[in-house]
C-alpha cells in the first residue's frame, strides 16, 4: 500500500514505522506549507493518505485530497463544527473519508463501557458524573476529541445531562470535562460517578502512541476501494479487528 503522510510529527513517524514493518511504502510526507507548495501535486502517487496534523490545518488536507481523489483517514481533531458539512461533501463527491477521534482498539472498546455504565447509572441521581482527560502539552485541542465522545454518549445514553462543558459545571444539567496537560503523556481519559458514599470510575490509559497507529493503519488498508464517510465502528465490525492481534 502506498501511503502519504499528511504532518510528520510523533504520530506521522510512529505511523511510518509501523507501515513499515507491515510491509507498506511511505510515497509522500507533507509536513507544512512549504511541503504542499513544493509537492503536494504527487499526493495521487498515493493510494491512501493518513493525516494527523492540526485543527487549522485538517480541513484544507480533507479537500486537497477529495480534489485528487484519495481516500483519507483523518486522526485530527478539533474540528467537529465542520464535521456535518464534511460529510455532506464527502457523499457528494463519492470520496471516501474515514475519521475517529482515537484509533485506540483499546478506547474503541472503552467507549462501548462508557455507553453501558451512562445507561446504568441513568437513575442513580446521587452520584454526580465527571470527564478527566490528561494529554501531553503539545495538543492543541481541549477537550479532546476522546473526551467529547464519552460526553456525548453520556449524554445520548443518560437522562441526567444535556449538555458538556469546559472544566466548571453551573448546574445539575451540565457535564464537566476537566483537561489536563503535562508532559510526556498519550492519553489518559477518566469517567467518574461519585457519591457521598463511593466513587466508581472507567480509566484508559495510553502506554504509548504505537496503539494509534496500528488502528489508524487498519483503517487506511480497510478504506481501499470505498467510497462514503466512515469510523471506527464499521472497522471494528469487520473481520479484519478480529484478525489484527
Amino acid at each position: 500500500m502506498k501511503i502519504a503522510l499528511l504532518g510528520y510529527g510523533k504520530m506521522g513517524q510512529e505511523i511510518e514505522k509501523l507501515a513499515l514493518k507491515r510491509g507498506h511504502e511511505i510515497v509522500l510526507i507533507l509536513d507544512n506549507l512549504e511541503d504542499w507548495e513544493e509537492h503536494g501535486d504527487r499526493l495521487t502517487e498515493a493510494e491512501v493518505a493518513i493525516d494527523f496534523t492540526s485543527p487549522v490545518a485538517v480541513l484544507e488536507n480533507i479537500y486537497h485530497c477529495f480534489d485528487a481523489g484519495i481516500p483519507l483517514v483523518v486522526g485530527t481533531t478539533g474540528w467537529l463544527d465542520d464535521i456535518d458539512k464534511v460529510k455532506r461533501d464527502c457523499t457528494d463527491r463519492n470520496q471516501c473519508l474515514f475519521f475517529a477521534p482515537n484509533y485506540s482498539i483499546g478506547v474503541n472498546l472503552f467507549f462501548e463501557l462508557n455507553r453501558y455504565l451512562a445507561s446504568l447509572m441513568s437513575e442513580w441521581e446521587g452520584y454526580a458524573i465527571s470527564i478527566e482527560e490528561t494529554h501531553h502539552i503539545h495538543k492543541q485541542d481541549a477537550p479532546s476529541g476522546t473526551a467529547i465522545v464519552l460526553a456525548n454518549d453520556i449524554i445520548r445514553y443518560s437522562d441526567r445531562k444535556e449538555k458538556w462543558v469546559k472544566e466548571s459545571v453551573t448546574n445539575p444539567e451540565e457535564l464537566g470535562i476537566k483537561s489536563i496537560r503535562v508532559e510526556n503523556v498519550p492519553g489518559t481519559h477518566v469517567v467518574r460517578y461519585e457519591s457521598e458514599e463511593d466513587c466508581i470510575e472507567i480509566i484508559h490509559t495510553a502506554k504509548s502512541r504505537r496503539g494509534f497507529a496500528v488502528g489508524a493503519l487498519l483503517a487506511a488498508e480497510w478504506v481501499i476501494g470505498k467510497t462514503g464517510f466512515f469510523d471506527m465502528k464499521n472497522l471494528l465490525d469487520t473481520e479484519i479487528f478480529m484478525k489484527e492481534e
